[in-house]
């Protein structure tokens, strides 16, 4: 057992997602879908989505993250369909007393067993101050449940 632990990394697989999202308070980007790109997640049951954010705030106002995920067929070329439950509007960061910069990470967890071959995550910031405040994100994919092991073992 502690073997298998000790070498999890070699069970997870990342992805890209999305990159180069920059939000402004009131403005663009703001309470805006941001479309994933789809990923293969064949062999794969389960998904860590990792929305990296960088957000000036000012004080006691937020950035909130909803997010859901899309399933399709063919990876694009279709509409692909909602898959799984939406998470609801969550606040992830405040801003500090007098304003300032904020960083960190929100993980999302989806089980994607039942889910067709090509899967995508669409999320939506919103910063909750009416100007002046941005946020940057960016999201990653992380693959586990493989059916084949070790996942990794070269760069891809």
């Amino acid at each position: 057992m502690h073997a298998f632990l000790a070498n999890s990394g070699a069970r997870i697989a990342g992805r890209h997602a999305k990159d180069g999202v920059s939000i402004t308070a009131a403005g663009s980007g703001d309470a805006t879908q941001v479309v994933c790109d789809y990923v293969d997640r064949t062999g794969f049951t389960s998904m860590k989505v990792i929305i990296s954010y960088t957000a000036v705030l000012a004080a006691t106002k937020t950035l909130s993250i909803a997010s859901n995920l899309a399933s399709s067929l063919l990876g694009g070329a279709d509409a692909g369909v909602a898959f799984g439950p939406a998470l609801a509007a969550t606040v992830v960061a405040t801003g500090p007393g007098g304003g300032g910069t904020v960083a960190g990470v929100v993980e999302l967890d989806f089980d994607l067993s039942g889910a067709d071959q090509f899967v995508r995550n669409l999320f939506t910031p919103d910063l909750s101050a009416t100007a002046t405040d941005t946020a940057s994100l960016s999201a990653v994919y992380v693959l586990s449940g493989g059916i084949s092991d070790p996942v990794t073992g070269t760069l891809v």
